[in-house]
Order: C-alpha cells, then structure tokens, then sequence
C-alpha cells in the first residue's frame, strides 16, 4: 500500500529538514507519494498568497499532511500559516509528547509529558480591534463546544495511551467566565473517564511546578495561548525546539510538523537539526497505524544520540542535516 501524503517543505531551514524526514521515512520500507505543496513566503512570492488554496485542497483530499516550519512577520504581514491552516481545517487538537531523549543534554531526567492544546479559538481567533487611538482591545473566545471537544480527546488520548492522569490548565480566579466554562466542560467529560484521575492548576503556578519537577505531570490540558507558552517550556525540558515533535489533529484530518521556527539565518547551510520534524512522521506513522515502523523511526533516533558521532552542532556534534538523517536512516 502507497500512502499519499502533502508535504509542505515551508521556508528557511524547512525544505532541508523535511528532506531528511522524507529520507528517513525512506528506510521505513513503506511506500509514499509526496504531493509537495508550498505554503509560507515562497508560496506568497510565487502565489500572492502564503497560503494557496491548493494546500488546502491537497490536505483535505490526502487526509494527511508532513509540514516544515514557515515563517510568519512580527507585528505586520500575514497571518500565521499555522493558525491559518488549523482554522481552515478544524484542526482542533495540538499534540506535543515531551520526553526525554538518551544522550540529549538537560537539567531533567525523565520527562515523559503530553500536551494537549485547544488548537482553533481562544485569543487566537484573531478578533482585534482599535477602540479609540492608542486603545486595542483583543477578544477572547471560549466555547463550550470546543472545549468539551478538546476536553474529550484529552481523555479518550489517555485511555487509548495507558495515562493515568490529566490536568487542565487555567486561570479561572481571574478569567471567570471564559476558564470557568473550559473547567466546567472538563469537569464535565471527566466524569465518563472514572479510571483516570483528573486534576486543575493554575497556569502560573502550572510554570513553576514544571520548573521544579516536570515529572509529577502525566497529560496536561491546555487552551490555546496557555498551550502555546506551556509547550514551548516544556520542550526545554528535553533539550529545546529541535528535539520537540508535533501534531494538529481534527477529525478529517491531521498535519504533523515541527514546532521550531524556520532559522533563515542558517537556512542553505546543511546546519539544521531535523529530528524534530523526523520524531513528527513518526508520529503521523503512528497515525496511520504503522506502528513497528513508527518504532523503528523513534529508534533510529535514539541509537544516533546515543552514538554521539552524527550529531548536529546544536546538539554539540559537527554533522550536517544530511549526514544526520543518513546516520538515523542507517540505524533503522
């Protein structure tokens, strides 16, 4: 069976990355059929627009879809291409498993955690405004029906995953209504999960806890701009972005990318460490139900790090990208 899949390779480092991701997926022994697609600054110079409605097209036919970092302007410009397409496609289920990798420097020992982030509204719908000259006022959108959803899958990802634990996150002694309706419609979905223990944190508190002992979190639920901030600290916790793996999830489909940003600066060079986009398509293996090679990639991975002669300089070797992938592709 050949699996079609859109790869959107994105910018800066995105195309080196996801080459090597394409060639690890190579050793897997599967057949795939790349439908590349461009979405980001490339595709707004060549398309005028960062995101052809093309992508979206490919995505909703192929289902699936191994995506690189793209980069989206500070303060002006377009829309981020991530939020873009997770509206676009109700991807509504951010997943980023936070574990601890062999032979990766850390202040941390066994960190096993997984995120799950409301992925579609929250502050992140996008609804701004100026009031009056030097007044803006950003809106804030919590729903039941997103939340109860998100809720759901949290559980559903923990029975399915041998979890014991989830945890929502919040801030409801301050946002009342808004994290008072998440918190409700958690409390609410908990009940039909008697076998998982289920608990609240407030998020500042949530930060330092983290902090000071990643593993007393099991499963960690989030809405999107506590899930954002939450995440990307908790990849420090297992050697930074380029080790941090991730999914966007909704019902009719699913885009598995990289977390980290596109790196211009050492864009070309053969610099950049793709292992998490690589840790990425073993997740969409995963969800795609090729689980031994799911394995095999994630174990490619760990024999490489432990080795300690292939790796790239942000992990303190003096490989390049290339060199990298092969070593993994060769482990496998």
């Amino acid at each position: 069976m050949a699996y079609t899949i859109t790869l959107i390779p994105g910018d800066g480092i995105g195309p080196e990355v996801a080459a090597a991701a394409v060639r690890v997926l190579s050793a897997t022994g599967l057949q795939f059929e790349w439908e590349t697609q461009h979405a980001g600054l490339q595709a707004l110079a060549t398309h005028g627009s960062a995101l052809p409605e093309a992508v979206l097209t490919s995505i909703r036919r192929n289902k699936v879809a191994l995506k690189g970092p793209t980069e989206t302007p500070v303060g002006s410009g377009h829309r981020s291409i991530n939020v873009a397409l997770r509206k676009e496609l109700d991807l509504y289920a951010n997943v980023r498993p936070v574990e601890t990798l062999h032979g990766v420097k850390s202040r941390y020992d066994g960190v096993d955690l997984i995120i799950v982030r409301e992925n579609t509204e929250d502050l992140y719908s996008g609804l701004e405004h100026v009031v009056v000259p030097g007044v803006v006022e950003s809106i804030k959108i919590i729903t039941e029906k997103a939340s109860t959803r998100i809720a759901r899958y949290a559980f559903e990802y923990a029975r399915t995953h041998g979890r014991k634990r989830v945890t929502a996150v919040h801030k409801a002694n301050i946002m009342k209504l808004s994290d008072g309706l998440f918190l409700d419609c958690a409390r609410g979905v908990a009940k039909d999960y008697p076998e998982i223990r289920y608990d609240e944190i407030i998020v500042d508190n949530c930060c330092m806890q983290l902090v000071l002992d990643p593993t007393r979190f099991d499963m960690l639920l989030l809405e999107n701009l506590y899930g954002d901030i939450v995440s990307d600290l908790c990849a420090g916790f297992i050697g930074g972005l380029g080790m941090a793996p991730g999914a966007n999830i909704g019902e009719y489909g699913a885009i598995f990318e990289a977390v980290h940003g596109s790196a211009p600066d050492i864009a070309g060079k053969n610099m950049a460490n793709p292992i998490a986009l690589v840790l990425s398509a073993a997740m969409m293996l995963d969800h795609l139900g090729e689980h031994a090679a799911a394995d095999r990639v994630r174990g490619g991975v760990d024999a490489v790090l432990k080795g300690g002669t292939k790796l790239t300089r942000d992990l303190g070797g003096k490989a390049g990208t290339t060199e990298i992938a092969e070593a993994i592709a060769a482990a496998m």
